[in-house]
């Protein structure tokens, strides 16, 4: 008799039993990841600089049936991933199958609308004399933080990625690169120019990952999101190590993304139907000059990789 038992959601969407680590996991979008995999069975292994702020997560959202355990390090310390990956390979003698790659930082304080104002876009010299404000170290924190770290967090995890897969039957490892959609639409990114630059780098540098790690068998994804509730946006957390944020959205749903849409994407993302997915960018999707969390197929850009060329190829090249 036949039977639709692996169409059901708890199949499709299976995570249970499996190691991840989520960097920048205390608080905004990596708490909601964390949250949506140990829900979901997952053991997950935060890291981030602020040991407070891991171990509040640790007290507040440990429930089972997975498991949440904090390990505070700096990412952007090259020495500090090789102690991650030395620390993981010890707790996890299986291998890690998920590294969620989601800290990020925003320095155009100088810059930025919400801070600076705007400049009057009919005047070079008065665009000019706005972002010139911008200074080199804010470039170049942002862009150690947001990309470059991000890089040596996947490569020294690597060994335990390949690991992590071979002990997942019918599966294998999946890295997650949480990036940002200002790294894909055009305009100002309100006045973020080092912010939108590192992430529309990031989104590159998952698509050489991708052929990079493909005879490895370990596939590399990443999600783009909107207007989130975080500590970026909305400037602090609170006792739970949630944020607020009070304005009105254009967006049809009339809402920003909340934490269920991206629970929804990274569930996707990391269980068995992720598994033939390799270099998509999931834009959890603008509209107007808003985000919300509604994802739609073509957004979805899944490809196939030809090993011989080692290049992305489109699985549906009818698709804008």
């Amino acid at each position: 008799m036949r039977s639709n038992e692996n169409l059901k959601a708890s199949n499709l969407f299976h995570v249970s039993n499996l190691s991840a680590v989520v960097t920048g996991g205390g608080t905004g979008i990596g708490l909601i990841i964390t949250q949506a995999l140990v829900s979901n069975g997952t053991k997950v292994c935060i890291t981030g600089r602020r040991e407070e702020a891991l171990n509040k997560v640790v007290e507040t959202y440990n429930t089972a049936p997975g498991k949440i355990v904090a390990l505070p390090v700096n990412i952007s310390d090259k020495n500090d991933m090789k102690y991650l990956a030395k620390e993981l390979a010890s707790k996890e003698p299986k291998g890690i199958y998920l590294p969620v790659t989601n800290a990020g930082i925003a320095r155009d304080d100088n810059t930025r609308f919400s801070k600076a104002g705007k400049p009057d876009f009919s005047s070079a010299q008065a665009i000019s004399e706005h972002f010139i404000q911008s200074e080199p170290e804010q470039w170049a924190e942002t862009f150690q933080t947001n990309l470059t770290a991000l890089f040596f967090t996947t490569i020294a995890l690597l060994p335990l990625l390949e690991q992590g897969g071979k002990s997942t039957p019918s599966s294998s490892s999946s890295v997650v690169n949480v990036a940002s959609i200002s790294g894909v639409t055009k305009g100002t990114s309100s006045g973020q120019f080092a912010y939108a630059t590192s992430k529309a780098g990031f989104i590159h540098l998952t698509r050489m990952m991708v052929t990079t790690c493909a005879e490895a068998k370990i596939h590399v994804n990443c999600i783009a999101p909107g207007l989130f509730l975080s500590e970026m946006t909305a400037g602090l957390s609170d006792e739970d190590q949630k944020s607020k944020l009070e304005t009105e959205m254009s967006n049809p749903a009339g809402r920003y993304g909340h934490d269920s849409d991206m629970a929804a994407c990274t569930l996707f993302l990391a269980g068995p139907l992720g598994s033939e997915w390799a270099g998509s960018l999931s834009r959890l999707r603008k509209y107007t000059s808003t985000a919300y969390g509604d994802i739609r197929f073509n957004d979805l850009h899944n490809s196939r990789i030809d090993l011989e060329t080692k290049s992305l190829q489109p699985l549906f090249p009818f698709l804008p």
